[in-house]
C-alpha cells in the first residue's frame, strides 16, 4: 500500500505503547482510526489527542474475544469504511517462574499473544480477500520469536506469530492477492507493558497465586529497565507506517538481538548433513508449495 490517505486502519493494543504509536504515524499519513483496546481509560486518552487530526471510533474488548472483534470490526467498518489496514499489536509480557507456571497462565499467555492475532486475522482477512484491493497486515510478534532470550510461555506465542505471519505472506503472495504482512518484532520498547502483565496476572484465581507474586517481584525491575533503554514508541510507530508502504516482511526496533538471531541460525545451519546428497533436496518443498496452491 503506497497511499494511506485514504486507508481505514484497525488497531488492537491501541490505547498507549506501540499500539498508540503505530496509530499516531498511520494517522498522521491521513488513514481514519479504529483503535481497540482493554483499557477504555486509555482508549478515551488516545481518541482525546488523535480526534482533531483524523476520524477516530474506539471499541473497547478482550482480543480472545471472536464475538466481541468480529462485532467491533462490523462496526468500524459500518462507521469508517473497509479496514484495509489491521494491526493485531495486544499483547502481555509478564515475568515467568518454572515453578509457577500454571495451565491458566498459559492460557492466559498464548489467548491473548497468539489467540489475539488468529482471532484479528480469521475476522478481517476474508473481508479483504473478498474485495481484493490493496490491503497489509501488521502483526505484533517480538525479538523474542527469532531467538531464545525471552520467558518460556512469551517466547512460544511470539515464536508462533512469527510463523504465521511469514507462511500468510508467503500464501497471498503465491494467491497473486495485493496484501502485504509485516511482522514487527521489537527489542525494549518505552511501554508500561510490564505493569499490563502484571494487572493481568493478578486477575487469575489462587491456583496461580505463585506466578502473581513473582511478576509482583520483577515487574518493577522490567519496567526500569523499558524506561530507561526501550526505544520511544513514537519511533516504533513510523517504522512500521514505513513498512506498510514498502510490504516490508520484518520490521525490528533495534540491533540488540543481532548476535543471538546469527547465533541461532547458525546452530540451525550447523545441524545440517555436510553432503547434500544425504535426504532429501530442495525440491520436494518446491513441489509441496505447488500443491498447496492448486
Amino acid at each position: 500500500m503506497r497511499d494511506l490517505s485514504a486507508a481505514t486502519a484497525f488497531i488492537t493494543g491501541a490505547g498507549k505503547g506501540i499500539g498508540c504509536g503505530i496509530a499516531r504515524a498511520l494517522a498522521a499519513r491521513g488513514a481514519r482510526l479504529a483503535l481497540a483496546d482493554l483499557d477504555a481509560d486509555s482508549l478515551g486518552a488516545a481518541t482525546a489527542e488523535l480526534g482533531p487530526t483524523t476520524t477516530v471510533r474506539t471499541f473497547a474488548f478482550d482480543v480472545r474475544d471472536r464475538d466481541a472483534f468480529g462485532r467491533a470490526v462490523d462496526e468500524a467498518e459500518s462507521q469508517l469504511g473497509p479496514v484495509n489496514i489491521l494491526c493485531n499489536n495486544a499483547g502481555l509480557v509478564f515475568p515467568e517462574d518454572l515453578e509457577a507456571m500454571t495451565y491458566e497462565v498459559w492460557d492466559l499467555a498464548l489467548g491473548v499473544n497468539l489467540g489475539g492475532v488468529v482471532n484479528g486475522v480469521q475476522t478481517v482477512l476474508p473481508r479483504m480477500m473478498e474485495r481484493g484491493n490493496p490491503a497489509h497486515v501488521v502483526n505484533t510478534a517480538s525479538v523474542a520469536g527469532l531467538g531464545p532470550g525471552g520467558g518460556l510461555m512469551y517466547t512460544t506465542g511470539k515464536y508462533a506469530v512469527v510463523g504465521l505471519s511469514e507462511s500468510l505472506g508467503e500464501r497471498l503472495s503465491a494467491k497473486g492477492l495485493p496484501i502485504g504482512v509485516t511482522v514487527l518484532c521489537p527489542g525494549a520498547v518505552a511501554t508500561d507493558i510490564a505493569e499490563t502483565g502484571r494487572a493481568a496476572v493478578g486477575g487469575l484465581s489462587q491456583d496461580s497465586g505463585a506466578a502473581r507474586d513473582y511478576a509482583d517481584r520483577l515487574t518493577e525491575s522490567t519496567a526500569e529497565l523499558l524506561a530507561t533503554h526501550g526505544v520511544d514508541p513514537d519511533t516504533v510507530g513510523r517504522r512500521v507506517a514505513e513498512a506498510i508502504t514498502t510490504d516490508a516482511r520484518f520490521v525490528l526496533t533495534d540491533r540488540a538481538a543481532e548476535g543471538k538471531i546469527n547465533e541461532r541460525t547458525q546452530r540451525i545451519l550447523a545441524s545440517m548433513p555436510p553432503d547434500a546428497s544425504e535426504g532429501t533436496d530442495e525440491t520436494i518443498y518446491q513441489s509441496a508449495a505447488s500443491l498447496r496452491e492448486k
